[in-house]
């Protein structure tokens, strides 16, 4: 649990205080995150700028460096909690080593009584351990090297600049370390060559929430350029539409905004874009009336975009 008042001591390890009366530097890991194979970050982004520098160096390097000490990281996987996005810019480097992000919240309604009587037996029953031992993860990260990319290379970059053109920032770095998850994707699926299916990993690399149906809606026109196939990642077509009521507020605005008129070109191509992307999300919604109609209304400001751009 990271507060704003955690030390570095607290993750790492203190000073070896045998080595120290030597007059050596060296760091007693035992039991701490250099040592740990699964490292879980609970309120990660209340990390102070000590804690920060420590982890950037961490995830980024896979190793713990303080000093002239250097040590490899046993960590296969780190895991951060928060139950707020970054606000602050120092954070933005930090949240950008996570490759993936997940919102987790209440289960629906109708689970809630799963979950009560699953949490009552917690405190009784004993907790099932899994069957996956840390060695074979070991040995599936190693496979990773032999799942072929050449394939979906292109498409990939393809989708990374349709992503950065949505206002979605994704840095180079994060897009070379992205084929790894896609290569998980594929090893996990049985398979040995990665596909346009297994694309769907990019769906969870959002900054805000309001980017979240964006990126399923370009994510999912970029997959479905191939067909269903077997072996297809089981999360690979997404069975939930764009929300049509959000969809019809940005086109409404998007008409307020032509109507106010004097609009610099700037703001005019920046309406074209985002017109583009709502358009896109309108083909993804299942239910057929309120698509046809909100791809109606599409229509109809298309022309008045132009004419702007023309005028």
């Amino acid at each position: 649990m990271l507060t704003r008042f955690t030390e570095p001591n607290e993750l790492f390890g203190p000073f070896d205080i045998r080595k120290l009366r030597d007059g050596e530097l060296q760091t007693n890991t035992e039991g701490m995150l250099p040592e740990a194979s699964l490292v879980f970050l609970d309120e990660l982004l209340n990390a102070n700028s000590a804690i920060l520098n420590s982890l950037l160096v961490a995830l980024n390097e896979r190793v713990f460096r303080r000093g002239k000490e250097t040590r490899p990281l046993a960590a296969l996987m780190f895991v951060g909690a928060s139950n707020h996005l970054p606000e602050d810019d120092a954070l933005q480097a930090l949240f950008d080593r996570f490759l993936l992000r997940v919102h987790c919240d209440n289960v629906p309604g109708e689970r809630l009584p799963d979950v009560l009587t699953a949490g009552w037996k917690l405190g009784s029953e004993p907790v099932a351990k899994s069957s996956v031992h840390f060695d074979e993860l070991r040995a599936a990260q190693s496979a990773l090297a032999s799942v072929e990319l050449g394939g979906v290379r292109k498409p990939f970059s393809e989708l990374v600049h349709r992503v950065r053109h949505a206002g979605i920032p994704v840095s180079d770095r994060r897009a070379v370390k992205l084929q790894r998850v896609i290569a998980e994707s594929a090893l996990l699926c049985g398979r040995n060559e990665a596909r346009l299916s297994d694309f769907w990993v990019v769906r969870h690399i959002w900054d805000t929430e309001e980017q979240q149906e964006i990126l399923a809606s370009l994510v999912d026109q970029a997959i479905n350029k191939d067909a269903a196939a077997s072996g297809d990642h089981p999360r690979a077509r997404s069975n939930d539409g764009p929300d049509t009521e959000s969809l019809a507020r940005d086109l409404e605005a998007i008409s307020a905004a032509l109507k106010s008129g004097g609009l610099p070109e700037v703001e005019r191509a920046y309406l074209r874009d985002r017109l583009g992307v709502l358009e896109g999300r309108c083909q993804w919604i299942k239910d057929a009336d309120k698509r046809e109609w909100l791809s109606a209304r599409v229509s109809e400001l298309w022309p008045a975009l132009r004419e702007k751009a023309a005028a």
